[in-house]
């Protein structure tokens, strides 16, 4: 027998999911209410009149606040906000699928290949025939170098049609290690300048959001994070295990190859578009967990609305807080979700006694 969203396993009463989907309308004003904060903030200040009438044309702007308002802060925005509900979409897909709320985007490697292929190019790019220079090498680069060590740990870890996760968790750790190993001989290899581009691409940042590339990496996150939202009932099922999930109807190995394809496609363009970013896959399902409930039906959507708002405000705090200077947005959110993190792993301490 199949399971409904309604009868999945792991659900526990219609009140605290009644009240984790009315957070889905709070999230969605605070990510109204943030994202006109932002449009507003820089170095060339515009209020909130001014950018509503801009948004609905009721109003024309001068050249300059044109080119402010929606060359340069609106993409960034957009992409912002994709990027963080692609981080915190998957963390919360990782977490589901591991079942271990310290699961994290670049548990699987994802990370790291798009940070290999990014800093092959920055190094390389231009001085080796076959590895291409310009401007969009490097999120192109990142994005093929997410894919590729997603399919390498698809196959080592899948036998006779059933993937193991504990292998993946473990190729993964591997995986990690090789690319951080790579890149080192490539920041070894690089000159100043580009040292300058690796250290500021590593920490992340949105500096360099623009339509094209919003128009690249924006369909690959969208649809990652629907894929997302479709496992709910599935995850549910498999937080009491995977053979009670395949025993109420559940395709397991579908939904584990989903789940893996929905984070590489997320993670792999949010990566190559912005950069290193930590803690976001973590600290935001995790503390939705703790607020609502597990129930995935609800969380993956919640975590994706409150990454976008968490990603936005943090952007947003990196262009005033070093003003006129602009500070990489993984500091950010290294500062206040490392914290977070030392508070989850004492928690769950407590909570099994160690």
């Amino acid at each position: 027998m199949a399971v409904t969203s309604d009868t999945a396993p792991g659900l526990r009463g219609t009140g605290r999911l009644a009240r984790a989907r009315r957070l889905h309308v709070a999230f969605a004003l605070v990510l109204v209410a943030v994202s006109l904060v932002s449009l507003g903030t820089g170095a060339t200040g515009l209020s909130l009149g001014t950018i509503l009438n801009a948004l609905t044309g009721a109003e024309a702007l001068g050249e300059v606040d044109r080119v402010v308002l929606f060359d340069i802060r609106l993409p960034r925005l957009l992409t912002g906000a994709a990027v963080g509900a692609a981080l915190a979409s998957s963390g919360a897909v990782l977490q589901g699928l591991f079942r271990n709320p310290l699961a994290d985007p670049g548990i699987i490697g994802v990370s790291s290949g798009a940070g290999l292929g990014a800093i092959t190019v920055i190094v390389l790019g231009g001085s080796v025939a076959f590895i291409p220079s310009g401007a969009y090498a490097v999120p192109v680069a990142a994005f093929l170098g997410a894919w590729a060590v997603t399919f390498g740990l698809y196959c080592i870890s899948t036998r006779g049609g059933r993937t193991s996760v504990a292998t993946m968790l473990l190729a993964g750790i591997a995986v990690a290690a090789l690319s951080g190993a790579l890149a080192g001989v490539f920041v070894y290899m690089a000159d100043d300048q580009q040292l300058r581009d690796l250290t500021f691409w590593n920490l992340g940042s949105l500096a360099g959001s623009s339509w094209t590339k919003l128009a690249a990496s924006g369909p690959p996150i969208l649809l990652a994070i629907v894929m997302a939202c479709t496992l709910g009932p599935a995850l549910n099922a498999l937080a009491l295990g995977e053979a009670t999930a395949a025993h109420v109807g559940f395709e397991v190995e579908r939904v584990k190859s989903l789940a893996i394809l929905s984070v590489a496609l997320g993670t792999g363009a949010a990566v190559a578009v912005s950069g290193g970013i930590g803690f976001i896959g973590i600290v935001v399902p995790h503390l939705l967990r703790l607020a609502t409930g597990p129930d995935h039906r609800a969380l993956l959507f919640n975590s994706a609305l409150c990454g976008a708002v968490l990603l936005i405000v943090a952007d947003t705090l990196a262009r005033i807080v070093a003003a006129p200077a602009e500070l990489p947005i993984g500091i950010l959110t290294a500062i206040f979700g490392a914290p977070v993190f030392l508070w989850i792993l004492l928690r769950r301490r407590g909570l099994e006694g160690i």
